[in-house]
C-alpha cells in the first residue's frame, strides 16, 4: 500500500487551536492497520526515531550555526537510543531541542522556546470516522515570533520544514506500523 502524507487544515482539535500563530502548518497520514492500543507515548517515541540521515545533517549544521548567535542548541547526545529507551513522552521532559510541553491520550505537543521564537510541533492521534478502527496522525507546525530576528532565522528554515515534516511524518507511520507488525507475532 502506499502511503499518502498530504497537507491538511489546522485541526480544531488540537490544544494548540485555542492560540494565534505567525506560522502554522499541518501535514496527515493514515496509519494502514487497527492500532486500538496505540498511545501517544508510542507516537511521541516514534517521532524521535524518524528523522533521515540528512535530516540530522541538517540539524547538526544548524546547531553549529546558532550556537554563534547565542541561541539554544541541545546538549550533546552521546548514545541517542540509550537516551530515547529512558524517554516516557512526559510533561516537562526533554529529548535533544524538544520539550514535552502537553500531553493526554490524543496529543503530544513538543516543542521549545527561545529568545527569537517559540515553536511547538503537535503530534494528533485520531480515528478517521466515528465507525472506522484506522488512525490518522497529523503533525501540526506552529512558531510564534518574538522579534525580527525570528522572522530573519525563519526565512531559510521553512522551505526546509516543508520537506522534513512530511518525511518525518511518513517514517513515524513506518516506525509505528513496523512496531504493530511485531507485537502481533
Amino acid at each position: 500500500m502506499i502511503m499518502k502524507i498530504k497537507k491538511s487544515a489546522f485541526p480544531p482539535s488540537s490544544v494548540l487551536a485555542k492560540d494565534s500563530y505567525h506560522y502554522a502548518d499541518s501535514f496527515e497520514g493514515e496509519l494502514t492497520d487497527t492500532h486500538q492500543n496505540l498511545t501517544t507515548g508510542t507516537v511521541g517515541k516514534a517521532f524521535f526515531n524518524s528523522g533521515p540521515k540528512w535530516i540530522e545533517k541538517l540539524f547538526s549544521l544548524r546547531n553549529n550555526i546558532v550556537k554563534r548567535l547565542g541561541l539554544k542548541t541541545p546538549a550533546a547526545i552521546t548514545d541517542r537510543q540509550a537516551q530515547l529507551a529512558q524517554f516516557n513522552c512526559e510533561v516537562g521532559e526533554r529529548l535533544g531541542l524538544f520539550e514535552v510541553f502537553y500531553r493526554d491520550e490524543k496529543e503530544v505537543v513538543l516543542g521549545e522556546d527561545d529568545k527569537h521564537l517559540n515553536f511547538r510541533v503537535s503530534l494528533l492521534l485520531d480515528n478517521m470516522g466515528a465507525a472506522s478502527l484506522q488512525k490518522r496522525l497529523t503533525i501540526t507546525t506552529t512558531v510564534q515570533f518574538h522579534n525580527r530576528w525570528g522572522r530573519l532565522y525563519f526565512l531559510p528554515v521553512k522551505p526546509f520544514h516543508r520537506l522534513i515534516v512530511p518525511t518525518m511524518l511518513k517514517n513515524v507511520i513506518k516506525n509505528l506500523e513496523k512496531q504493530q507488525a511485531k507485537n502481533s507475532l
